[in-house]
Order: C-alpha cells, then sequence, then structure tokens
C-alpha cells in the first residue's frame, strides 16, 4: 500500500498500475466494512447499480427507433399507423426515463443511508480501538498523527471506496453494451475514443499522489492548527487565554498554519486543473472527429437519420461512461491511498494482553503486593522513570507515596494497574506476577482516584455510578460512597440531587468547584468495593477542614482494605502505616511517620519545612 511521498510521474494506465489502482486485499476490506455497517442497503444499492446499467442503452435504442419512424413518417406522410407507432415508442421512451428517474432518487436515499450506517461503524471501530490500545500509545507523537489521519478518512472513505465500485460496474455495463454498437459502425472508432481518454485517468492517478504525498507530509501542520483552534474554543482554556490576553497571538498563529495548507492544496487544485484540460481537449477532438465520420457515412447512404442519432448518442456516451469508469478507478486508488492510515490505525496491537489461560486474581490478598528490581522508562524515553524498586504492600496497609514532581510516584501506581509493563522487575500479588492475570480483572480490583481526575458532564447519579458500572445504581449505595467523600453535601444542595447535570456543557448543569468535583471523583472510587484504593493527590483541591473530614470518613471506609496515597500534604501523609520517599525513580526512605522524623533525613526536612508554614 503506498503511503509515502515517492515521486510519481504522469503515465499511461499499463497492466502494473492498474493492478496497483485496483489493491484488491484493500479493497476487499472496505468492501467488508461497509457490508458489515449496512449489508442490506449495500445489496440495494448494487441492484440499483445494475438496472442503472442497462437503462440508458435501453433509452438510446428507443432513440433511435423514434428518429426512424419520424423520418419514415414524413417520407410517407400517408401512412395511418406513422404516429401511433411513434407514440408507443415515446411512451417507452418516457417510461424509461421516469424509471432512471425513480432509480436516482432511491440511489441517493440508499447512499445517503448507507454512508451515514458506514461513518458510524466507522466511529464504533475508532472508538474501540482507542479504548483497546496500551496508554503507551499515547506517549507517542506518531500515534496522533495516525489517529487524526484516521478519524479525517474513516468516516467516508470505505463509503466511496463501494459507490466507486458500484459506478464502475455500473459504468462496465453500459460501456459494454454501447460498445458493441460502435464495433458494429467501425472497430476503429471505439479505439481512437478509448485511447483519446487515458490521459484523463493518467492525470487523476498523478494528483492523487500528489494530494496522499501532500496530506501525509503535512499531518503534523493539520494537527496543530487543530489543536490551536480547540484552545480558542474551548471552555478549559478560556480563562487563561484572557487573562494573558493569548486570542490575538494563537489566532494568528491559526491563520499562518490555515494560509500554509490552503496554499498547498490550491497549488495542488490548480495544477490538475491544467492537466486536465489538456486531457479533455483530447476527449474532444476524438468526439468530433468521430461525429464526422458518421455524417460521412449518412451522406453516403450507409447509416440512417436514425443511425445517426444513436451512434452520435452513442459517442457521446462511451465517452461518458468511459471517463465514469476510469474516474471512479482512479477515486478507488486514491481512496485506497488515504484508507491505508484508517488501517494503520486498526492494525495497531495492544502490548498490555491477558495470557491465553490467565490466573486468577485473588479475592482476598493474604502475602500483599511485591515490587521486586522494578525499572520502567515511558515508551520513547531513554531515561527511566522508576530505577530498581523494591517495595512491599502489606494486606490491609495504608502506604503513602511522596517525592518531588516526576520522582515516578504516579508512574508506580499506573505500574501496578497494569496500564504500562516493566521493562525490568516484576510486580506480584500473593506471589503471581501481574501479567498472569486477567488484565481487565487487574483493573476491577482497583480502585484510582488520579490527580487529573476526569469531570463527567453527566448527572451526580451516573458520575459516581460510573465507578462500577457492573453494579446498579442503587441511590443508597451512591449516597454511601458520596458520604465517604464528603460529596453528600454537595448533592444535598443541589437543586435535583443526584438527577442534577453536572458541569455546563448542557442545559441546567451546574457547575462545580475544583474541590467538589474532587469529591465527586473520590466518591466514584469509593463506589467502587474494590480491595485496593489508590488516591493521587486526593485532597489537592480541598481547605483544611474538607481534608480532615474526608480522611476521617476514608480511614473508616477503608475497613481492612489495601491503600496507597500519594500526597505533598503531611496532614495526609502521616496517617499512612508506611511511607515511601521517592527521590528521582528510587525509594531513599521509608518506614512510619514518627521513624522518618526521628532519621532527621530527606522526609524529616521536607516535614519540618511544610510545618513551618503552620507556625
Amino acid at each position: 500500500m503506498a503511503t509515502g511521498s515517492k515521486k510519481c510521474d504522469v503515465q499511461a494506465l499499463t497492466p502494473g498500475r492498474f493492478r496497483r489502482m485496483v489493491k484488491l486485499p484493500e479493497m476487499h476490506r472496505a468492501v467488508r466494512l461497509v457490508w458489515h455497517s449496512a449489508p442490506g442497503w449495500t445489496a440495494a444499492s448494487a441492484a440499483l447499480m445494475v438496472v442503472q446499467g442497462i437503462l440508458p442503452l435501453v433509452a438510446l435504442y428507443l432513440m433511435k427507433l423514434i428518429v426512424d419512424a419520424i423520418a419514415a413518417g414524413i417520407a410517407s406522410p400517408e401512412s395511418i399507423n406513422a404516429f401511433s407507432g411513434m407514440a408507443r415508442l415515446i411512451g417507452l421512451a418516457a417510461c424509461v426515463a421516469l424509471t432512471g428517474a425513480l432509480c436516482q432518487s432511491l440511489s441517493g436515499i440508499v447512499k445517503e443511508t448507507q454512508g451515514r450506517l458506514a461513518a458510524d461503524h466507522m466511529s464504533d471501530l475508532i472508538h474501540a480501538k482507542s479504548v483497546e490500545i496500551d496508554l503507551g500509545h499515547y506517549d507517542n507523537p506518531a500515534f496522533y498523527d495516525t489517529l487524526h489521519r484516521a478519524q479525517q478518512e474513516a468516516p467516508y472513505r470505505p463509503t466511496r471506496i463501494v459507490n466507486g465500485l458500484n459506478g464502475i460496474c455500473r459504468s462496465g455495463i453500459s460501456l459494454f453494451a454501447v460498445a458493441g454498437l460502435l464495433a458494429y459502425l467501425h472497430w476503429a472508432i471505439a479505439l481512437v475514443l478509448i485511447a483519446a481518454l487515458v490521459p484523463s485517468i493518467a492525470v487523476r492517478l498523478y494528483h492523487a499522489d500528489r494530494m496522499h504525498a501532500w496530506q501525509h507530509q503535512k499531518t503534523k501542520t493539520e494537527r496543530r492548527a487543530h489543536y490551536l483552534h480547540r484552545m480558542l474554543v474551548d471552555a478549559a482554556h478560556a480563562g487563561e487565554i484572557r487573562l494573558f490576553g493569548l486570542g490575538p497571538l494563537f489566532i494568528d498563529w491559526y491563520r499562518n498554519l490555515s494560509s500554509q495548507l490552503r496554499k498547498g492544496r490550491l497549488s495542488l487544485t490548480a495544477r490538475r486543473a491544467s492537466f486536465e484540460l489538456a486531457a479533455q481537449a483530447c476527449g474532444i477532438c476524438a468526439l468530433f472527429g468521430a461525429f464526422a465520420f458518421i455524417a460521412h457515412r449518412a451522406l453516403s447512404g450507409a447509416i440512417t437519420l436514425g443511425d445517426v442519432v444513436m451512434y452520435y448518442q452513442a459517442f457521446q456516451r462511451t465517452q461518458g461512461y468511459f471517463q465514469e469508469l476510469l474516474g471512479n478507478l482512479a477515486a478507488l486508488y486514491e481512496d485506497n491511498l488515504f484508507l491505508s492510515h484508517f488501517y494503520a490505525f486498526l492494525d495497531l496491537r495492544p502490548r498490555i494482553t491477558t495470557p491465553p489461560s490467565p490466573a486468577r486474581f485473588p479475592v482476598t490478598v493474604e502475602k500483599g503486593i511485591m515490587f521486586s528490581k522494578v525499572t520502567f522508562a515511558y515508551p520513547g524515553k531513554d531515561s527511566p522513570v522508576l530505577k530498581d524498586i523494591d517495595l512491599h504492600i502489606a494486606p490491609g496497609q495504608v502506604v503513602a507515596l511522596i517525592g518531588e514532581n516526576g520522582s515516578g510516584k504516579t508512574t508506580l501506581v499506573k505500574l501496578l494497574c497494569r496500564l504500562y509493563d516493566p521493562m525490568q522487575g516484576s510486580i506480584t500479588v500473593d506471589g503471581i506476577d501481574l501479567r498472569e492475570f486477567d488484565v481487565s480483572d487487574i483493573r476491577r480490583r482497583v480502585t484510582v482516584v488520579f490527580q487529573d481526575f476526569v469531570r463527567y458532564h453527566l448527572t451526580a447519579r451516573e458520575n459516581i455510578w460510573l465507578g462500577d458500572i457492573g453494579s446498579e445504581p442503587n441511590d443508597r449505595s451512591i449516597i454511601a460512597a458520596a458520604r465517604k467523600s464528603g460529596a453528600v453535601r454537595i448533592i444535598d444542595g443541589l437543586r435535583n440531587g443526584l438527577d442534577a447535570m453536572l458541569g455546563n456543557r448542557f442545559d441546567d448543569g451546574i457547575e462545580l468547584s475544583t474541590g467538589e468535583w474532587q469529591k465527586i471523583a473520590m466518591a466514584r472510587a469509593f463506589f467502587r468495593n474494590a480491595p485496593l484504593i489508590v488516591l493521587d493527590e486526593p485532597t489537592s483541591s480541598m481547605d483544611a477542614r474538607a481534608e480532615y473530614e474526608v480522611f476521617e470518613s476514608f480511614r473508616r471506609a477503608i475497613n481492612g482494605r489495601t491503600a496507597i496515597i500519594i500526597s505533598h500534604r503531611f496532614s495526609t501523609v502521616r496517617m499512612a502505616d508506611h511511607i515511601c520517599v521517592l527521590e528521582e525513580g528510587r525509594i531513599v526512605e521509608e518506614g512510619s511517620h514518627e521513624q522518618l522524623v526521628k532519621k532527621g533525613e530527606k522526609y524529616a526536612r521536607l516535614f519540618g519545612m511544610q510545618a513551618s508554614w503552620y507556625r
């Protein structure tokens, strides 16, 4: 499949180039995608294609008969049956025209429905693949290029391919039938007309290659332009853009990028138009040359007036059918080039996978969780974030992780949730490596509130229930989870309680403060009855009183479960049974709060600095 910016010269439709145009394996894949999305509508489209392919020949022959009937009537005006016979032919021609119009209308409905269903199916595939692939893909800029191209092309390219195939078959049927008429007149005429049309397809192929190469080259520019557009219109950036006066700057940057893209596309379009003009000139010369030949044959008495009309229209239609046929072939070539981006996205495979015969994750952890010589670096990064981590988390233990930003605290939790796998070392639960468990089973046993928690613009009930969608959204359980996080006061203050829409994205939505959103996120975590609870900066946006109340409730909510807390607040950290201090990806100290303060090293210094703020 062509994917690069390889230079492509204008050339004739050689057998090798035709095979590259057809691309049977990819074509079959595109047809299968559309068929799965709309099998009935795809079959209806094929049936209409056959009818529309045959009708032009019928109309052409009826026109010949009508013209001959008119000529005969003029030559013999005394004939009684001349008009009645001609009227029947005109009636048949009208029926054929009406049938063609009906097929055209039905075809429009079928194509629209088929296109919508196919676009929805492509979106489903993109969503499913986005959820399936590893988190590590999102650390790679090349992945965003692939995703961007897939999102641009996937919704409409497969449908265009199927419609193009239908068009090829329809044009082929008509062309084959009309070609018989041309061959009957003179075989050389058909060859001349076909040869005159070859430059048109060469131009289309050349332009398709150039456009694909340009599109591939400009993906990063398009992504940057889309990013600037999103910042200018998205609410998340609105406040800072206004405070720092960034609007004019970002608008100017976007305008420059958009101008680059526009000029590049217009340059390609202008070049294509000049080539197409030359190709069309060849076709026009061939058409009128053929018309001169027909006129000469008519004047010599070799053909009738009806034959003149029929052959001339046949020439015109042959040119039209052949242009449509070659145009559809060129479009298929172009669509397959661009659809390769979608296939590249679908062909991504996750590295975090479940083994064929996974071990059963323990219902009750008895020996604990063990990190043994764990080293990890994010994809594409040379420097490890974690280095030789050894850590034992006993069942029912509350472990706190502290350290400066970038010391590896959140990364350690992501490894425990198996969002990534260690480069070296192992993580075990009751002596069994995490890689031996079912991935979904691991994640069902962990409930997490990350520092960058999600604010779902849904009802309060749905926001909390999303913590465990396998459970019924029972109001008692939801309120119990909200009580543990302190979110129950927020819900009680809402006009519609649990039915209140949170966030301002939709009608009647209520925007919450960052601290209130954080309590909703914690309630979502508490709603899942998982044996391991992870809280990443859980109270960073709460005031001192709210923090105290949350952790008083949290201690009761743990009830023998294992917990990991990441925090910069020592008022939070000191409640842990065991504290680990991370520095540059290594655990440099560990112990209880009292033990670490007594040692007088890094933890004690950090604790002393923070405590001095409150003296």
